[in-house]
This record gives structure tokens, C-alpha cells and sequence, in this order.
């Protein structure tokens, strides 16, 4: 208990959020836990599973060494206002939005003043933000925002691949006006940071092209050989093993096969297709670029099984998992 505490997010309380921590807590946690986020919520959720678990109250994660010889507890550090008893489950509610923002808030807060290690999120609902009022895309724009980050990148990692992104939520026509070599460089420097964050010392990285066989040497566009190609020579000038761009219908499937360590996808779904293909269950989402480690479940809040006891907390223990292969990296 002297060690400084993982942050895990609750999400958006209408979701299966609150549900997959308890969970993750009956399973046993291997490093000291503080979960931001309505404590009614919680304390509603253990009681739904009859979870043998006492939700314990803190106004600063420093007092959780007091409970050094505490078993059986979950910690969380709460949210004001307090959610209402009877928060629906299952639908957008403006108040489960902001309660969401408002933890994720504090812990990056948190984070930022070394209180606690790293940040494992559970998953938040872009609609009932934007009902509160928060106009965000998801966590990775509030964590960069937040936590005055100019640059970072959204990495999705499973057993069989990874895969970061130069774009992530923009429509796809605006993707190719927002490309650029320096945009490329720096995503392909994060993914070799990413990497090396998790034990590769000297990674290998297949960028994939943005257009159809990776433009077909300017037939199909030439954002590939202009924007995409010059990036990968400035990188391999500085020592990285990048290569492409490469045709995106072959890329990951060669990634898979072992061919390269990480995969430089161009847009959102190109990127998250492969992963998700392979399944969500074992997938983790981390941001590349924060001053600390974020890693975060690869699914969303499920609303149509939100209080049915049946939601899976693998992605959730596999998040924390990666938290602590990466801080571990960095010690």
C-alpha cells in the first residue's frame, strides 16, 4: 500500500462501467486502485452482484496508505453532485455525461501532481457528454487537453497486434486535407516510443498507405508518395525501422503474422477494423504522448446489457495489466 495507486475511471454510470469494476475487484487486484467516479454508483453495483466488497470514501488518494491493512475494500475518490438513486441504466442521461467528464477530470488531475501512477479508464458515452454540454470526441482529446499535451496518438493493442492512429475521430473526408509529412513523422516517432514503452527495444513499423494499394504509385492519389513516403524517410534518416507505406488490405495481416511490431494506420476505422476483428475482449486502448500511462478498455458502454450482471471485464484487467507492463518499462 506504499506504492502510489493506479486511477481507474468509473465511465459513464449508465453503462456497464460500474459493473466490470467490481468485477475486476472479485477478481483480485495486483497493485493498489483508486476508482474515480460516482460512489453511489458503485456502492448500487456491489449490491446488485452481492459482491463481498466495502466501498470505501477518499477526498485524497495520499490517505489510502491509512488503510494498509484493509481487506475486502473498493477505494474511490467521488464525484459531486452524486448521481440519483434512480439514474436509469441503459440510456443517455446528460448527468451520468458529466459525472463521467468530472472523474476523468480529476484523475488527470491526479495524475499530473504524481498522486497516482497512471490512468485505467472505463468506457464514457460521447452522447451524454455532448448532452452535458462537453463537446469532446472521447477520452483522448480531454486526457491531451487537459493535461496541456500538444501531441498524442491512440494506440489499440492485442495479443496478436498493434496499431496507432495519425487520425482518430474526424469524418474521412477530412482526413486526407489533415495529413501531413510532419503529422506522419510524429506519429511514427510515438509508435517507436509506444513500443519501446512496452519492452521493444527496437520495433519494426509497417506504415500503411492512405489510398487503394497504397496509391499505385500516384494512380489512386498521391497522398502516399507525397504526405506518407517522405515521412518514412525522415524517419529511417533517424534511426527507426519504418517502412511502407504499404497497401492496407495486406498490412495487418502481415503485422499478425509477425512481420512488423506495430502498424501506422492512416484513419479511425482502418486502423480499428483489424483490431476489433480479432476481438474486444483482450483488446486495450492507450494514448501515446501523455506526460503519464493511460490505457483503457477497446469497447464501449454497452448499454443494451447495462445492469445485467453479464458484462466481460477482460478488456477492463487487461488495461490494467498493460498499465503496469508500462510502468514498469519506465522504472
Amino acid at each position: 500500500m506504499n506504492i502510489t495507486p493506479l486511477a481507474l475511471t468509473l465511465g459513464d454510470a449508465a453503462g456497464i462501467g460500474p459493473e466490470i469494476v467490481i468485477k475486476l475487484h472479485l477478481g483480485g487486484l495486483p497493485a493498489p486502485c483508486v476508482v474515480y467516479g460516482d460512489a453511489g454508483a458503485l456502492r448500487r453495483a456491489v449490491a446488485a452482484l452481492e459482491a463481498p466488497l466495502r466501498v470505501i470514501e477518499l477526498t485524497d488518494v495520499s490517505t489510502l496508505a491509512t488503510y494498509a491493512h484493509e481487506v475486502g475494500c473498493l477505494f474511490v475518490r467521488p464525484t459531486y453532485p452524486t448521481l440519483p438513486e434512480n439514474l436509469p441504466l441503459g440510456r443517455v442521461d446528460a448527468r451520468a455525461g458529466q459525472s463521467a467528464y468530472d472523474a476523468l477530470c480529476l484523475a488527470i488531475d491526479d495524475a499530473m501532481l504524481g498522486k497516482v501512477s497512471a490512468i485505467v479508464t472505463a468506457p464514457l458515452n460521447k452522447e451524454a457528454m455532448h448532452a452535458a454540454g462537453l463537446d469532446f470526441p472521447g477520452h483522448t482529446e480531454i486526457l491531451a487537453q487537459r493535461s496541456g499535451t500538444p501531441y498524442v496518438a491512440m494506440m489499440l493493442v492485442n495479443d496478436r497486434l498493434r496499431v496507432i492512429l495519425a487520425t482518430i475521430h474526424i469524418a474521412l473526408s477530412e482526413v486526407s486535407p489533415t495529413l501531413t509529412t510532419a503529422l506522419e513523422l510524429r506519429t511514427i516517432e510515438l509508435a517507436q516510443q509506444a513500443c519501446q514503452a512496452m519492452g521493444i527495444a527496437s520495433p519494426r513499423i509497417g506504415v500503411a498507405g492512405l489510398n487503394p494499394h497504397a496509391g499505385e504509385h500516384g494512380k489512386f492519389g498521391r497522398e502516399d508518395l507525397d504526405i506518407i513516403a517522405p515521412a518514412i524517410a525522415q524517419a529511417q534518416a533517424r534511426g527507426i525501422k519504418a517502412s511502407g507505406p504499404w497497401p492496407g488490405d495486406t498490412l495487418f495481416m502481415r503485422a499478425r503474422l509477425g512481420e512488423f511490431d506495430i502498424c501506422v494506420a492512416q484513419y479511425h476505422d482502418q486502423g480499428l477494423i483489424p483490431i476489433k476483428y480479432l476481438g474486444i475482449d483482450q483488446g486495450v486502448n492507450i494514448t501515446v504522448g501523455l506526460p503519464f500511462v493511460r490505457t483503457s478498455v477497446d469497447h464501449g458502454t454497452a448499454f443494451d446489457i447495462a445492469g445485467k450482471g453479464i458484462a466481460d471485464p477482460s478488456s477492463l484487467r487487461e488495461a490494467f495489466e498493460m498499465a503496469r507492463t508500462m510502468l514498469h518499462q519506465k522504472k
